[in-house]
């Protein structure tokens, strides 16, 4: 089977991560794949190696400080789309498949996986994440929770197939092999709680800037990390907010930024916990790569988060119950760590390729409402 997995961008996203593992896995599986991506501020490659049986197309995207978000998504669109349409060999892909909602209003006629939804008031960016949902073909989902948003919002049924993890790459971390990696860390940053996902409003940063304040009055000695944060929105008012009332409170964060990947499982390990209290997942991969290392997570209490968590993690919903929950994390009270790490080993990313390997095949022949559905041909229209 031929698959194009197409993308958004280069950069360590959860989206991003998970469509280069899910194409690795599927051409292990004898598949040909080949993954579509829109190369940002001059980039040629992905932010990891790739399995070299899976072939990459960058498409170049120039920088632009002067536009808007609308505009740049906008052009992300139209510059996907118009690379897509004119590679010679699109047609002979068997399957498109979409991983967000530039991917999807850019490639025509594609499969879609809906991550998660996000909620936008810019008429431009309410249009391009409606359109995303309802114009692909079939629609997946890496959770339960986040498919009911789908059919409670748009009346359409996705199939979940959840998310895989790199369970083994986080436990080696954590094992004997990773000790000096882990060690560079605790030199550098001595005890800490950390978080991924950089600063935004999605990842619930000023919420855990106001619990971390809390926990310092007992553990004066633990620094709070934020790690990650390449996005294409434009979050600067709110890291504004949030470093005024970093200064408020005298507190000391290290931001990190984008972390190399190679260094990232080692930095996972040697926290003592990992704060993951966004207001909106699809998955919660980054805790279920903590949960591989065996480091504790305390998590905000959603119902995306205990369908696919259950019960491995502490759940918390506000900045005194979050401080808690990471007191408790430090000191050893949270969670067995064992249960953890066999529900982080128990999602295989080969088993998700077989998944997804059926729902390719199923989706030609049974829409979502029953009619038979077949893949057209690549591309007549988009």
């Amino acid at each position: 089977m031929r698959v194009a997995q197409v993308t958004y961008s280069t950069k360590p996203r959860g989206g991003v991560v998970h469509t280069l593992a899910l194409s690795e896995a599927l051409a292990r599986r004898g598949h040909d794949v080949t993954v579509w991506t829109l190369g940002r501020g001059g980039d040629q490659a992905f932010f990891r190696r790739v399995d070299p049986a899976v072939s990459i197309r960058v498409v170049p995207f120039e920088a632009r400080d002067d536009e808007s978000v609308g505009d740049r998504i906008r052009r992300s669109i139209e510059t996907m789309g118009e690379a897509f349409a004119a590679a010679r060999d699109v047609e002979a892909y068997d399957v498109v498949h979409a991983q967000d909602c530039i991917s999807a209003n850019a490639v025509g006629p594609c499969l879609r996986t809906v991550h998660h939804l996000d909620e936008f008031t810019t008429p431009e960016l309410v249009r391009c994440h409606d359109e995303a949902v309802r114009r692909p073909i079939a629609r997946l989902c890496v959770s339960a929770a986040v498919a009911a948003e789908v059919e409670s919002g748009w009346g359409l049924t996705p199939t979940v197939v959840p998310n895989g993890v790199d369970a083994a790459r986080f436990a080696a971390a954590a094992g004997p092999a990773g000790d000096a990696a882990r060690a560079r860390w605790h030199d550098r940053l001595g005890p800490y709680v950390l978080a991924l996902g950089g600063i935004e409003p999605r990842k619930g940063s000023l919420d855990l800037v106001e619990a971390f304040a809390l926990l310092r009055r007992r553990r004066p000695d633990v620094r709070l990390v934020f790690g990650g944060g390449e996005t294409l929105f434009d979050y600067r008012a709110y890291r504004a907010e949030v470093d005024a009332r970093v200064a408020e409170l005298g507190l000391d964060p290290v931001v990190l930024g984008v972390v190399d990947d190679d260094e990232l499982p080692a930095l996972v390990a040697a926290a003592g916990a990992l704060a993951f209290v966004s207001t909106k997942e699809g998955f919660g991969l980054a805790a279920m790569e903590a949960l591989a290392a065996g480091v504790p997570v305390v998590a905000r209490d959603l119902p995306v988060l205990r369908e696919v968590l259950g019960a491995t993690v502490a759940y918390a919903s506000d900045p005194p119950t979050v401080a808690e929950a990471l007191l408790a994390a430090l000191d050893g009270d949270g969670p067995a760590a064992g249960a953890g790490r066999a529900l982080a080993a128990s999602h295989s990313w080969d088993d998700v390729a077989l998944l997804h390997e059926e729902f390719y095949a199923a989706v030609g022949e049974v829409g979502d409402h029953g009619e038979a559905v077949l893949l057209p041909s690549r591309h007549g229209s988009r």
